[in-house]
């Protein structure tokens, strides 16, 4: 067990809120699953030690409803919580209420929640710790004519971006003043209604860029890095496939990259698991940071993978009072991992929303091979959450064994009852452009587009 946690309320659902319960048992860590009425018969609340209902299927009835997850912690006596990812994993209020309340929150500071949060303020924080970021607007910006202004220094293309969000909301392209006059008003409404803030700033638009994002770790006064993903392979600014390492980056783009990311964790003097996301020019070589995560994310297995270290048993010890316990030349890259993920989408029907019974399972099994999933057998995938079923994950050697392991993984999957993207992702592992490690942002997407047409292998 961990020094100072005792009791672990797990304040999420789906496959992290498994993977959280799995990593405290091993510490031997006693949990509770803080679940909704819709949840109560999933993997998680069959594994936890505890279940507490925080209140109906809703999420802002039960896992964004802050005076309910605190209720929980009070009646199970639990003295932290881990907010996975998603809902309030990155809500610096929700940390401090926590914090309030004598548990401990696993993750950094409010302070520093907040901080990274703001993506104006997030830049200003990497500029001063001489971390390059895409050029762009000084600060926030409220009104077009502002804006304007600054797009002269920014040059179009460009985007407009919300500075208090994530996840591609309110993310708009202008490509000349007078759509930036068209747009921003639109962008400010967008990132208004998502995050209850509605200022923007402006970012300069690289048409041929990579997603490239560091793992990070740190205990307050020292910080590691766990290489860095590609994920690139996004739709509607979603990803969907993700790897480790990045196969664009020579061993001394990985370096000074990764040091940039440590650099500037060490002077948030950050605590926990995160990650630096940036962008990187395929034309020039160039990376620019634009934001930071300030939780676990979706795709930390790969990064797991190709170094061996369990990112969410770091962060209990870590929030547990332990020092990080490891130097960088602990840390070696093995290999290389691909992670496929599952979801509940229909792919031909434009990736409409498709819970539902899960009427026969069988997952993949091999070498290199893991599965991190809540699904079972008579399993009824509830309608109201995010679509993520599961997540394929391979290791390799290589690059090339992972992608031939990754196409076993997919052939051997059997998930009937609902459409999923399984297929979609057997599809993707046969395009020569994949292989060839040839795309950008923009990549699926095109593809996709072209595969509705009829265009597309």
């Amino acid at each position: 067990m961990t020094q100072g946690i005792t009791k672990l309320l797990v304040a999420n659902r789906g496959e992290i809120a498994v993977r959280i319960i799995r990593a405290a048992q091993e510490l031997g860590i006693p949990t509770v699953a803080a679940c909704s009425e819709a949840d109560l018969d999933s993997q998680a609340a069959r594994m936890a030690d505890e279940v507490h209902l925080l209140g109906p299927a809703r999420a802002d009835k039960s896992y964004l409803n802050v005076e309910a997850l605190l209720g929980a912690l009070k009646a199970t006596g639990a003295n932290a919580v881990h907010p996975g990812y998603g809902f309030l994993s990155e809500n610096a209020d929700f940390a401090e209420a926590v914090q309030a309340a004598g548990a401990i929150f696993v993750g950094p500071s409010p302070q520093t929640i907040r901080r990274m949060g703001d993506k104006a303020e997030a830049r200003r924080t990497a500029q001063a710790a001489g971390v390059p970021v895409v050029p762009g607007s000084p600060g926030e910006l409220f009104d077009v004519e502002a804006a304007l202004a600054a797009a002269e220094h920014v040059g179009f293309p460009l985007l407009i971006k919300a500075s208090a969000g994530g996840g591609g909301r309110g993310i708009r392209l202008a490509e000349s003043p007078a759509q930036l006059r068209e747009e921003f008003p639109r962008s400010q409404r967008e990132a208004q209604a998502a995050f209850g803030n509605g200022a923007v700033y402006l970012e300069r638009f690289i048409s041929r860029a990579r997603h490239i994002e560091v793992q990070v770790l740190g205990d307050g006064k020292h910080a590691v890095h766990l290489f860095e993903r590609e994920c690139s392979l996004q739709r509607r600014r979603q990803k969907i496939f993700e790897e480790a390492p990045s196969p664009a980056l020579d061993p001394q783009q990985r370096e000074t990259l990764c040091a940039s990311a440590v650099r500037l964790t060490e002077s948030l003097g950050y605590q926990g698991a995160g990650t630096l996301e940036y962008l990187y020019d395929d034309a020039s070589g160039e990376f620019f940071f634009i934001e930071m995560n300030t939780r676990i994310q979706v795709e930390h297995p790969v990064s797991e993978l190709i170094t061996g270290i369990d990112l969410v048993q770091a962060m209990l010890r870590i929030a547990g009072g332990e020092p990080l316990g490891l130097r960088q030349s602990d840390i070696r890259l093995n290999g290389a991992a691909l992670q496929m993920r599952l979801n509940a989408e229909d792919p031909a029907r434009d990736f409409f929303p498709s819970p539902g019974l899960v009427e026969a399972l069988s997952w993949p099994h091999g070498p290199g091979v893991r599965v991190d999933s809540h699904l079972y057998e008579g399993y009824r995938v509830p309608p109201y959450y995010d679509s993520l079923l599961a997540k394929l994950i391979v290791h390799g050697g290589d690059r090339a064994q992972a992608l031939a392991r990754a196409r076993v993984a997919v052939a051997q999957t059997r998930l009937s009852g609902m459409a999923t993207t399984l297929g979609l992702h057997a599809e993707l592992l046969e395009q020569p452009w994949l292989h060839d490690a040839d795309f950008h942002t923009g990549t699926l997407e095109t593809w996709l587009a072209a595969r509705r047409s009829g265009g597309a292998a």
